[in-house]
């Protein structure tokens, strides 16, 4: 009788368990390359030259539920019609492949998409600079169908501190504490991702909901701002809400993290947004690297965030957010969104048990988006949408 080996184990837990992923920015990276022409970056097609994603890779990387991020820069000085057209680019991929993508607004949508073979397709919004301090707006793009709102990106918004900006408000002012408690009311996610660890602990004390990280590792094992710390990582058990690990080298290996820096000033020097992928900014990213070459990440890199998150948060409130076509640069095996299977595997080789990996790709995430169901089912029957606006409530 053949072995049956890791690999093919974390592939056949997929089959009954796929990954839910808490942030791909497919829809941004079509906004950049071709100005959302869906023709141009067919993703039924193999996209493997220009995108991170498409449908044969997702359905190869055991891929049951995406979070398509509605991300859009904080410095645009027309964020809430940009978010608008990247929710349109989300409706327009499932309108354009119903085969394999299914509109999903419940945790129950989630759970038929899975029965039906189809990967469930929800939307999260990156930064709060996306609601223009209108807690009007912040409804209607959960109308639209957003699931989750990271509540800052890489600088500050009025009500909240991001890890990468300097602080402003100290965590999160009152106007920011009404946004927490009316995404309770609406049934979104509070995403913390991105937010300073003064905004993550006033989220906690604010929130009445579980919150999630879409895309966060452990900063522990690698100390940049955008990680999460452990007093945050041990409150998520009492919470009920759940931190997804990204696979960002820059976020999971230390050596990254200088690189990095360098990296960053290299293209601002050139002209570039630090984040930007165009073709002509993969350019310079290239001629930087291959003058300074960069610490690679690998699927064990990743595992060791996992590893500790567990032991810390729980296996109940951990899960994936891979953050593809996002990042310009991935570790070595999790080159695109085929490769969930190998971190599967690396976790089996580790003595993860199969129960345990269910909840890390399937189970804890559908879990929370149904307790925020509850909470604002609940929240509802007692309390009308809030009307307060930043002047009222932070002068």
């Amino acid at each position: 009788m053949t072995a049956v080996g890791p690999l093919a184990t974390a592939q056949e837990l997929l089959r009954e368990f796929p990954v839910v992923d808490g942030h791909n920015d497919l829809p941004w990276a079509l906004r950049e390359q071709v100005r959302y022409d869906l023709d141009a970056r067919d993703i039924a097609t193999d996209q493997s030259a220009h995108l991170h994603t498409d449908l044969a890779r997702l359905r190869a990387g055991g891929v049951g539920a995406q979070y398509w991020s509605v991300y859009v820069r904080s410095d645009l000085p027309d964020a809430v019609p940009a978010t608008l057209e990247q929710i349109d680019c989300v409706r327009q991929l499932i309108a354009r492949y119903p085969q394999t993508l299914a509109p999903a607004l419940t945790a129950a949508d989630m759970e038929a998409a899975r029965s039906q073979g189809r990967i469930a397709s929800l939307m999260g919004a990156e930064g709060g600079h996306s609601i223009a301090n209108s807690l009007a707006t912040l409804r209607a793009l959960y109308a639209l169908g957003v699931r989750y709102m990271t509540l800052t990106h890489n600088d500050n918004v009025d009500w909240a501190d991001s890890a990468t900006d300097e602080p402003g408000v100290g965590g999160l002012s009152a106007f920011g504490r009404a946004v927490v408690r009316e995404m309770n009311r609406e049934g979104m996610l509070v995403d913390l991702s991105h937010v300073a660890a003064t905004t993550m602990r006033d989220a906690l004390d604010a929130s009445e909901a579980p919150v999630i990280f879409s895309h966060s590792s452990s900063r522990a094992v690698c100390d940049h701002p955008r990680n999460i710390p452990d007093d945050v990582l041990e409150r998520l058990s009492s919470n009920g809400g759940m931190a997804m690990v990204t696979f960002v080298p820059k976020f999971v290996l230390q050596a990254a993290v200088d690189w990095t820096a360098a990296a960053d000033e290299n293209m601002r020097e050139h002209g570039f947004h630090h984040l930007a992928t165009t073709p002509e900014a993969m350019k310079v990213h290239r001629a930087f690297e291959e003058r300074t070459p960069r610490p690679v990440a690998t699927v064990s890199t990743v595992a060791d965030h996992l590893d500790h998150m567990r032991e810390v948060a729980g296996v109940d409130h951990i899960g994936i957010g891979g953050d593809y076509d996002g990042t310009a640069f991935t570790p070595d095996g999790l080159s695109d969104v085929s490769g969930y299977p190998n971190l599967i595997a690396e976790l089996l080789d580790r003595g993860w048990s199969k129960p345990d990996l269910a909840k890390l790709t399937w189970q804890n995430a559908v879990r929370v988006l149904g307790a925020a169901e509850d909470v604002a089912r609940g929240l509802q029957a007692t309390r009308a949408p809030s009307n307060a606006t930043i002047e009222s409530l932070d002068g």
